[in-house]
């Protein structure tokens, strides 16, 4: 990570998640009255005197807790103040100096990393009431009057910041774009476990709570495959058993991952098998054009003969019939098996939902697939496919112009279809066909 970075802490619902995202200029984060929504550590990019910053927006700190997510955050948090150059130390005007502020403050000094007191909450800039003046007890300096939810003080918050960060001057880079991946399935397929295998560290808390992870975590991983941005998701669920807002928050960011994305990698959990749910999962990426790649996991956990992985292969063929473009690989997240073949599928769908094929090329193979099997007609009326061209990529986007769209039957369209993946590859991506009549 080229930027320096900047750790937001504190205790829950003092406001870091508002602040972080004023910071960065965009709702990366969930936003709630409930404390402890923020589990993951969130990486944002905010830009102050014209340079870059990496914000990472952290889980509440609740210094003494036997509860295992909240360990987790605790420990989350811990990685973030570990990574930075600077903390921001994050407390609420409205509840005054807590006890547990004052743990965290203790816990803060002892990284012996520069802190900038942040207290929010604070809605009359210039005019701090008393109450404000208590935050000098924590024996951090003066204190930097906020409103995250209004954006006073954050300007001035960001120059404490400033001072002491360190800034290199990098030669500006034309390399290419890392591949965006989403990891997407229903909750307890091991989404978590895969990302802190090949990010190779504690990026998100895993537990056997389905639920846990809640905002999209990205994160950059750069290897002899080429450069990734991972983007974890919350789990996937039916809508008829999400009645908590906060995950009806987290389907939507994990569709907006999935919008983001390049390619998704689609998890399925080995020992439960296909689901309907699985299919309504592998539907967003679909609808969404991205290329896919088929993840079954805990492979580790089915015990197996020398027909195990083929007899599984061809029943998930026949449950992802409308997906059958996509390859399938079967992995272990604990135990990192097939992780590296991982790397290359994603790279090669991802080449592939890139693809472009010259009109040349097209309309050679169109001559030869409609004489070997003739357009569809109807009431003696043929159709006629004039040519074909590619207008797009992500997914590759063929139009057809001929005669009459409606002789132009979907069968023939599948047929075209098949003829085209025989002749370019286009594995992995989905192909859109676009119909148009001649003088449209």
């Amino acid at each position: 990570m080229s930027n320096p970075v900047v750790a937001v802490v504190g205790r829950p619902n003092v406001g870091k998640s508002t602040l972080f995202n004023k910071l960065i200029g965009q709702r990366l984060s969930i936003v709630d009255d409930t404390p402890g929504v923020t589990r993951d550590r969130i990486f944002g990019e905010c830009e102050w005197r014209a340079k870059k910053i990496t914000l990472i927006d952290t889980g509440g700190i609740e210094p003494r807790t036997d509860d295992i997510i909240l360990a987790q955050m605790r420990a989350q948090a811990q990685l973030a103040i570990d990574m930075a150059e600077v903390i921001i130390f994050v407390v609420d005007l409205k509840s005054g100096v807590l006890a547990s502020d004052v743990e965290v403050a203790e816990m803060l000094q002892k990284s012996g990393k520069p802190i900038v007191l942040c207290v929010n909450k604070c809605d009359f800039i210039g005019k701090e009431p008393p109450e404000f003046y208590e935050f000098y007890n924590l024996g951090l300096g003066d204190p930097v009057a906020v409103s995250a939810i209004h954006g006073h003080g954050t300007g001035d918050l960001l120059d404490e910041a400033y001072k002491y960060l360190t800034f290199v001057d990098e030669p500006e880079e034309s390399e290419d774009e890392p591949v965006k991946v989403a990891i997407i399935g229903k909750p307890n397929v091991g989404k978590s476990s895969l990302v802190n295998t090949l990010s190779g560290e504690n990026r998100s808390i895993v537990s056997d709570i389905s639920g846990t992870t809640r905002d999209a975590v990205d994160f950059a991983v750069e290897n002899q495959y080429g450069k990734y941005v991972f983007i974890d998701t919350a789990g996937l669920r039916r809508k008829s058993r999400v009645d908590d807002k906060i995950e009806k928050y987290s389907i939507v960011r994990a569709q907006m991952a999935v919008d983001r994305a390049d390619v998704c990698v689609i998890m399925i959990d080995a020992v439960e098998g296909f689901t309907e749910q699985d299919s309504k999962v592998a539907s967003l990426a679909l609808e969404g054009g991205k290329g896919c790649v088929i993840a079954v996991n805990k492979w580790d956990l089915v015990e197996k003969d020398g027909k195990t992985m083929d007899n599984y292969r061809k029943e998930l063929m026949k449950d992802f019939s409308f997906m059958s473009y996509a390859p399938i690989i079967f992995i272990s997240a604990k135990t990192g098996q097939r992780i590296d073949r991982l790397y290359e599928l994603i790279k090669y769908v991802n080449e592939q939902n890139h693809t472009r094929i010259s009109t040349g090329m097209l309309n050679d193979l169109l001559a030869d697939s409609t004489a070997r099997v003739q357009p569809p007609s109807d009431k003696g009326k043929r159709l006629k496919i004039y040519y074909m061209t590619q207008a797009s990529t992500c997914p590759p986007t063929f139009v057809f112009f001929c005669n009459k769209a409606e002789l132009f039957h979907f069968s023939y369209q599948r047929y075209l279809e098949n003829q085209i993946r025989s002749t370019f590859g286009l594995e992995g991506t989905p192909i859109k066909m676009i119909i148009r009549e001649r003088g449209e």
